[in-house]
C-alpha cells in the first residue's frame, strides 16, 4: 500500500479481498450466509443479535475492496472523510466482536473448552495485539496503511470465531461453502497484517527537530 509495496502484491491482496467480498453471500453454516445472519434469515427463526454481529463483520471486506483497488490505480492517500468512515465502520465492528465474545467469557456459549479458550485467545489476541503495534508505531505507519491494520483485525477477530465456532457444522460442504473460504483467505490475511508491521519495525523513528 501507498507505493511501498508492488503491483502484482496489491493484485494478489485484492483479489483476496474480492473472495471476501464474494463469502458475505456464501452459506457459512447449515446453509446460512452472513447477509443471511444479518438479515436474520436464519433456519428455524432462530436468528438474534448474536447472528447479527457475527456476519455484519463480513461486510468489511468491501470498504478493504475499495482501498485495495485504489493501491491499485493511485498512489494518492484516501481522503481524510473516507478514512473516518472506515475507523467508524472497524470501531462498530470490534465492539460488535467483544460483545460477540462475551457469552463465551462467561461460560454461557454452550462450546467446549478448547473453542471457549480459542475463540477468547484468538479474539481479543489479535485486537489487543494489533492496538498496541499499532500505538507503538503510530509515527512509522501511514494513514492508508493504519486503515488496513484496523480493517484486517476487525475482520481477522470476528472470522477466526466463526471458523471455530462452526468448524464442526452439521450438513453437507455445499451447505458451508464460505467457512472453506474464509479459512483459506484469513492465512495471506494475517501475513499481510505482520507484513505491514514488520516493515513499520524496519523504519527508522522519527526524532522531532529534524
Amino acid at each position: 500500500m501507498d507505493k511501498t509495496t508492488p503491483t502484482w502484491f496489491d493484485a494478489a491482496l485484492a483479489l483476496i479481498w474480492s473472495a471476501a467480498g464474494v463469502v458475505v453471500f456464501l452459506p457459512f453454516a447449515v446453509g446460512t450466509s452472513p447477509l443471511d445472519a444479518v438479515m436474520l434469515r436464519v433456519p428455524g427463526n432462530q436468528g438474534n443479535w448474536w447472528h447479527v454481529l457475527v456476519g455484519a463483520p463480513f461486510l468489511l471486506a468491501f470498504p478493504m475492496m475499495w482501498l485495495r483497488l485504489r493501491a491499485l490505480f493511485s498512489d494518492k492517500l484516501s481522503s481524510l472523510s473516507g478514512r473516518r468512515e472506515i475507523w467508524a465502520a472497524v470501531g462498530l465492528s470490534l465492539c460488535g466482536t467483544i460483545l460477540v465474545e462475551t457469552p463465551f467469557l462467561l461460560h454461557l456459549a454452550g462450546t467446549s473448552e478448547w473453542q471457549r479458550v480459542a475463540v477468547l485467545s484468538l479474539g481479543f489476541g489479535i485486537i489487543v495485539i494489533s492496538g498496541a503495534l499499532l500505538v507503538v508505531r503510530r509515527l512509522e505507519i501511514s494513514p492508508n496503511s493504519a486503515c488496513l491494520v484496523g480493517l484486517n483485525t476487525a475482520y481477522l477477530a470476528n472470522g477466526l470465531l466463526c471458523l471455530i465456532v462452526y468448524g464442526d457444522a452439521a450438513g453437507p460442504p455445499s451447505s458451508r461453502i464460505g467457512w472453506f473460504v474464509t479459512m483459506a483467505i484469513v492465512w495471506p490475511m494475517l501475513l499481510e497484517l505482520g507484513w505491514i508491521f514488520v516493515q513499520a519495525f524496519h523504519i527508522r523513528p522519527r526524532v522531532a527537530g529534524r
